[in-house]
């Protein structure tokens, strides 16, 4: 590495999948990145390790802890390639004065499609279908009508309010959970907004985009699956904490409930025993998996982070 270049570590490990645009964006700007090839999240110590000299890191989801966040004496921004911030340890990074960035925008389009699909795709009972004529078994199932089916909401934040637009045209009643809603946007929809009890109790199908929190870890438990209907659907697109996977596994085991679609886990690659279950979809993680996404993601993450580098007086 030349002694007059910006050091940068990019631990995400899906930065650069669909192009090198923002790599070259980097280089032109005097910045040579230290980049993740192990196609793994990072642990604390290997953060430490490749950052050491680093004064930005262009973040995925692993844990940016206080230990790394102070332990990189030249750190001044972490540009998170992403939504959820959840996985930075902010206090820490407001006392040593280090700038975050995320990138609300960009995944938007790809986790609220993502979210339709999930719908469609439990409804309809496509994948099982699938696997059924895979096994030489032509079992034709029924199956639900999304068309009329109450939907009930938890966030009306970017996602969620893609996520209703998707939704309206199948002609669904929304119920939405959210503490500052949008009034107009409540109103365009006719989104009744209630609490969660009553989205646990009416809806047909429910989907979660809300962020990680104290206040919001296993929000969906067992107590929430008993008020649920034997018929309903969970979506959980959005933290893999906001569900607690055992109280799941028990109410789908027992047709509690009918069905879920996941792509977020408590512990990421997921092995657990949601696996040995036929009314429940898994996908690993890809809500902004898209061509189009990553790419956005790709520059957008890295003029946050040439920004932030600027305004501390790095470049």
């Amino acid at each position: 590495m030349e002694n007059n270049k910006i050091k940068i570590l990019i631990s995400s490990k899906s930065f650069g999948k669909t192009g090198d645009e923002g790599i070259g964006i980097l280089k032109n700007a005097g910045i040579e990145p230290v980049v993740n090839t192990t196609d793994k999240k990072l642990n604390e110590d290997e953060l430490l390790e490749m950052a050491d000299g680093a004064v930005g890191i262009i973040a995925g989801t692993e844990k940016i802890s206080g230990k790394v966040i102070t332990g990189v004496d030249s750190l001044k921004v972490i540009s998170r390639y992403g939504v959820g911030i959840d996985n930075v340890d902010l206090e820490a990074a407001y006392k040593k004065g280090v700038t975050v960035f995320n990138t609300p925008d960009a995944p938007t389009d790809a986790v609220a499609e993502l979210t339709l699909s999930l719908i469609l795709n439990l409804l309809r009972k496509i994948s099982v279908s699938d696997s059924g004529i895979r096994k030489n078994s032509w079992k034709p199932m029924l199956g639900n009508l999304l068309s009329g089916k109450t939907v009930g909401i938890l966030g009306l934040g970017k996602i969620g309010k893609k996520a209703v637009r998707l939704l309206e045209p199948f002609n669904v009643n929304f119920l939405a959970y959210e503490l500052k809603p949008d009034e107009s946007f409540t109103k365009k929809y006719n989104i009744k907004i209630v609490p969660i009890d009553t989205i646990l109790a009416e809806s047909d199908v429910i989907s979660i985009h809300l962020p990680s929190t104290e206040e919001t870890r296993h929000i969906i438990n067992s107590d929430a699956f008993s008020k649920m209907k034997k018929t309903a659907i969970l979506i959980n697109t959005a933290r893999g904490d906001l569900v607690e996977e055992k109280a799941l596994y028990e109410s789908l085991k027992d047709n509690k409930i009918a069905g879920a679609g996941l792509d977020v886990f408590e512990n990421e690659p997921y092995s657990g025993k949601l696996k040995e279950l036929d009314n429940t979809i898994l996908t690993p993680h890809i809500g902004s998996s898209t061509v189009e996404t990553r790419r956005t993601m790709d520059v957008e993450s890295v003029n946050n982070l040439i920004k932030g580098l600027k305004e501390a007086g790095v470049l």
